[in-house]
């Protein structure tokens, strides 16, 4: 069976996204780790065998195998892929290198901005991880749903070190999940990041009944936002034009599996943030970032009126149809 003769990997990190990865890695042989902070998610899967929280319905393959404690889960393991919310990335890394003592090879698939720092994902892995450490970023259109399915995606994966892409490309490429490289981390990163704060936008114009001219508007001025944004912090254009960029973009703003989207829907709907948050019932990461996004652009003098207009609204400081309509 594929997968068999790799090392085992530990995925911090249950949510929908986490235990979709995790399942699509331990589907092809691979012996797969799950952790999670929150130990009853952890008990709740070794009952159910499945993750009936996020992805009912996916009974757990018997290499996937969910462990409550950090220390067993890391033990033996030199390979880590990050699913946790942005919220809690640096914890995360700084309690796993406490345990490690061996090199470590880090995917992020987790998207946002540290809140303390204000900093991408990828310095706050700069500021924790070893210089004998290896990092990667995932990112692109790929909904949890939809993998834990089996359905096709495709994604990028981002390093700067070529023999560690290399072997994620053995580790993640089948034709059901292909595998596009790139060494821009820092793109590939703020496209991941910013896009959740546009389809809050573009959920707020939807939900409004504003149409299709305004969607299509909100999207292409969202893409030249994370170009402006991104070039600026060191990403490369043709990045943006890529699945990490404009792909992800398309795919959160115009499907409703996106929280982002959704919580775009119900504020243009007339539900309070509180109400559309609770609808929803999981991290709404752009809803986490947005602010972020908009101070990490001021530091560095990119206007970003799409991202200026979400925040605002998510603050209570504008009128959500007055603020989506000067947009335009």
């Amino acid at each position: 069976m594929e997968g068999q003769s790799l090392k085992p990997i530990a995925v911090l990190g249950a949510g929908s996204w986490g235990t979709a990865l995790a399942l699509y890695l331990s589907r092809r042989g691979q012996t797969v780790r799950i952790w999670s902070i929150e130990t009853a998610e952890i008990e709740a899967m070794l009952a159910d065998k499945a993750n009936n929280r996020y992805l009912p319905g996916h009974t757990l393959p018997d290499t996937l195998h969910p462990i409550a404690d950090l220390a067993e889960t890391l033990n033996g393991i030199d390979e880590v892929l990050v699913v946790v919310p942005s919220v809690g990335f640096r914890t995360t890394l700084t309690n796993m290198k406490a345990i490690t003592k061996t090199p470590m090879r880090v995917i992020c698939a987790t998207k946002g901005i540290d809140t303390k720092t204000g900093e991408l994902l990828s310095q706050v892995a700069t500021d924790v991880l070893s210089k004998d450490d290896q990092f990667a970023v995932l990112s692109g259109p790929s909904f949890a749903k939809e993998v834990a399915a089996g359905l096709p995606a495709a994604v990028v994966i981002a390093s700067e070190h070529d023999d560690f892409l290399a072997h994620l490309v053995k580790r993640f490429d089948s034709p059901l999940f292909r595998i596009d490289t790139s060494k821009d981390i820092i793109g590939v990163e703020t496209g991941g990041v910013v896009k959740n704060v546009i389809a809050i936008a573009t959920g707020i114009s939807d939900g409004m009944e504003l149409g299709a001219n305004a969607r299509s508007a909100i999207i292409t001025r969202g893409l030249n936002e994370i170009m402006r944004l991104g070039i600026e912090l060191g990403g490369k254009q043709e990045t943006f034009m890529g699945l990490s960029g404009l792909g992800d973009l398309i795919l959160t703003c115009s499907d409703d599996l996106s929280r982002n989207r959704r919580l775009g829907l119900g504020i243009g709907r007339g539900q309070s943030i509180e109400q559309a948050e609770k609808a929803i019932g999981q991290v709404v990461e752009g809803k986490r970032n947005a602010e972020l996004v908009v101070h990490l652009a001021e530091r560095h003098g990119i206007k970003m009126p799409i991202c200026e207009t979400v925040w605002s609204i998510l603050q209570g400081k504008a009128d959500v149809k007055k603020a989506i309509e000067q947009m335009f």
